[in-house]
């Protein structure tokens, strides 16, 4: 029986993002649920990080469970083992690997050779950990019916990527504004349209952040110099993207009760101004705390954990 892996939520389909959002609502409370007791989590980052890393480690200790930290630098990978011998033998060890990564044909390696479950933590292609939590935030402060989401600044990330899936998952309305140069994959675009067939609502991208914004309930901004973006691009890139910074101004066009949102870390002054993340309209710790909360419920949901 091959494991269930989750790479991205392009192969999801709505009753099953449903169900871990829904097993997350039930879990956020609970901090000594001991439904993991004896499994271990496998972190393999090839990337820094301050939420996923302790995000993941929080929600194997609040189950019951426990978790091995391991960068490529400290293992026999950086001297040249393959990841199909990784996977093969850390599957003998442990029962899930979440695995934060440069790129995502790693991921895919990983997982084609792996007997236990691979998560996504981060890739270069998607980061849908950070989605789980994004939406969940959304239903928090917006309500389980359909809402509008507006995405500003630079679509062709791996953040966008997957707020983009799993917004068209839910039949949200979602608009990305940024220049048509730095647009969302065009894969990724095709199948959230397929899904926007089948659960409603609609993706639209747009170069103008007004016309985006307008009537949202949410407004999403990531940073302009992802990780891997060469730090000599930054002044081109900052000129670039400067009109999509998100202020007061902007935020105005949103619904009265809209909300903003940012996974983080933030660039404050580049993206997104001090008066909106710091202001009445912000929720990113909200969605940095439920980053816990989604991933306590995709472990569990992933390993069979009954609830």
């Amino acid at each position: 029986m091959h494991p269930v892996h989750f790479l991205s939520l392009e192969r999801w389909n709505q009753d099953m993002l449903l169900e871990v959002l829904g097993r997350a609502t039930v879990l956020k409370p609970e901090r000594r649920l001991r439904i993991l007791e004896g499994r271990t989590l496998l972190m393999l980052f090839e990337k820094p990080s301050t939420r996923t890393r302790v995000s993941f480690e929080v929600a194997m200790g609040q189950l019951g469970g426990r978790t091995i930290y391991m960068d490529s630098q400290n293992s026999q990978i950086s001297r040249g083992e393959s990841f199909r011998d990784t996977a093969e033998v850390l599957s003998r060890y442990v029962d899930v690997i979440s695995a934060r990564v440069n790129s995502h044909k790693t991921l895919e390696e990983l997982s084609e050779f792996s007997q236990i479950p691979v998560i996504n933590a981060l890739s270069d292609l998607f980061h849908p950990c950070q989605a789980l939590a994004d939406v969940m935030t959304m239903r928090e402060h917006g309500g389980e019916g359909r809402l509008k989401v507006a995405f500003v600044g630079d679509g062709h990330n791996n953040v966008t990527h997957s707020l983009i899936l799993a917004c068209s998952l839910l039949g949200y309305e979602m608009m990305v504004a940024s220049p048509y140069d730095s647009a969302p994959n065009s894969m990724v675009v095709k199948r959230a349209l397929e899904n926007h067939k089948k659960y409603g609502g609609d993706l639209e991208i747009v170069e103008d952040p007004e016309e985006a914004v307008e009537n949202a309930d949410a407004v999403y901004t990531d940073t302009w110099m992802s990780m891997g973006i060469p730090e000599s691009e930054k002044r081109e890139r900052l000129e670039k993207f400067a009109s999509y910074r998100v202020d007061a101004n902007l935020m105005a066009k949103a619904r009265p009760d809209a909300v903003f949102m940012h996974c983080l870390p933030a660039h404050v002054g580049e993206e997104v101004t001090p008066e909106v993340i710091y202001g009445r309209w912000s929720v990113v710790y909200d969605q940095a705390e439920n980053r816990l909360h989604t991933q306590k419920s995709l472990i569990s949901w992933l390993l069979g954990v009954e609830m």
